[in-house]
């Protein structure tokens, strides 16, 4: 038997520590860099997803139908629309509908580390989507059945503007550059454009019938509006506010677009297309569609991953979330959440 000298065992030594350092580094970079958050209006709860794993590790309640998502700027906090307005999808007789419970309507403020509402926002009647200014102190909230857009001081807890849009206000986007708000109004066909200097409307922009969701490119210089009942993608310029073309995803009544998510880099635009199953895939620097693939039922909110490499969408009526790999367009994997996912979006830690 060879005897065993010191540089042996250094040797030794120096490969387990070498193999010991490869697998916490291995296991450092299988770590989530971020986390997923849907938003379950059925059942009035929050999801919460591993994206590596690719389950829920959490959950919480919220309240009453809680839609519209955001993270404050610190990722300290969620902010929730909550709405007590019964559901009324298209073609409900509303006539019929029980009267809406005011008292539920607000923003709640979810605390990530405690895992619980901690309060909740006056926000004006039915809020469903919103958005925050530049620095984050700010709220501008839809009112659905108000027609109006409210602006809450989150600090101060408090509603310091009201501004009249048009009818059945849904979609809130603050452009990255900070110094505007569009709000879609369905019912009007149309974008209204709000200064967020004055807090006064500038413009109301007709881009299509029942327009959902509004996506801008990083450099502000473009907004993409889903108009549901047209089959079709509008595109704004987001300088001049001026609607100058439509990108045709399908027949209209037949392809529904509805939610939007950009890419980190601003080159690609996804669509999902509710009731029609698919996302659509839209490359923004000829605005053409370059491919589609279907994701699960009537898929409404949708997010891409920080690095790009992964789309969320929330399937309403399967009450599920589809974790799609974008190099091959497939779905990696549905994962089971709760009563009819509606909103979604990705965190980073």
């Amino acid at each position: 038997m060879p005897r065993l000298t010191r540089s042996h065992f250094l040797t030794g030594a120096t490969i387990a520590f070498g193999a010991l350092a490869v697998g916490l580094i291995s296991t450092h970079a299988q770590q989530p860099s971020y986390k997923v958050y849907v938003t379950n209006e059925a059942s009035g709860d929050l999801s919460i997803i591993d994206p590596i794993k690719q389950e829920v590790i959490g959950n919480a309640k919220l309240g009453k139908r809680p839609r519209g998502i955001h993270a404050s700027l610190d990722r300290k906090f969620l902010y929730v629309a909550l709405s007590g307005s019964p559901f009324a999808p298209p073609g409900t007789d509303e006539s019929k509908l029980p009267p809406p419970d005011r008292s539920a309507d607000g923003i709640g403020v979810y605390d990530i580390a405690q895992n619980k509402v901690t309060k909740v926002l006056i926000s004006g009647p039915d809020p469903e989507q919103f958005d925050l200014s530049k620095d984050g102190k700010l709220l501008y909230i839809s009112n659905e059945d108000a027609a109006k857009t409210t602006i809450i001081d989150i600090a101060a807890g408090k509603i310091v503007k009201e501004i009249k849009v048009g009818e059945e206000p849904e979609g809130v986007t603050t452009s990255p550059n900070g110094k505007f708000v569009y709000v879609t109004a369905e019912d009007s066909g149309e974008v209204n454009v709000i200064d967020t200097a004055t807090q006064k409307l500038l413009k109301r922009v007709k881009v299509g019938k029942r327009p959902r969701s509004v996506a801008f490119l990083p450099d502000s210089s473009r907004a993409y509006v889903t108009a549901e009942n047209d089959g079709t993608v509008a595109v704004m310029n987001a300088r001049t506010h001026v609607f100058s073309s439509v990108i045709r995803l399908g027949e209209s009544g037949i392809v529904k677009p509805m939610g939007l998510a950009m890419s980190p880099d601003g080159g690609t635009l996804y669509v999902s297309t509710g009731s029609f199953k698919k996302v659509f895939v839209v490359d923004t620097k000829t605005n053409k569609v370059t491919g589609d693939f279907e994701v699960g039922q009537r898929p409404w909110g949708i997010a891409v991953s920080p690095d790009g490499k992964l789309l969320f969408t929330a399937n309403g009526p399967s009450g599920d979330v589809s974790v799609v790999d974008l190099a091959t367009k497939t779905v990696l994997k549905k994962i089971k959440v709760a009563d009819r996912p509606w909103g979604v979006i990705v965190v980073p830690q």
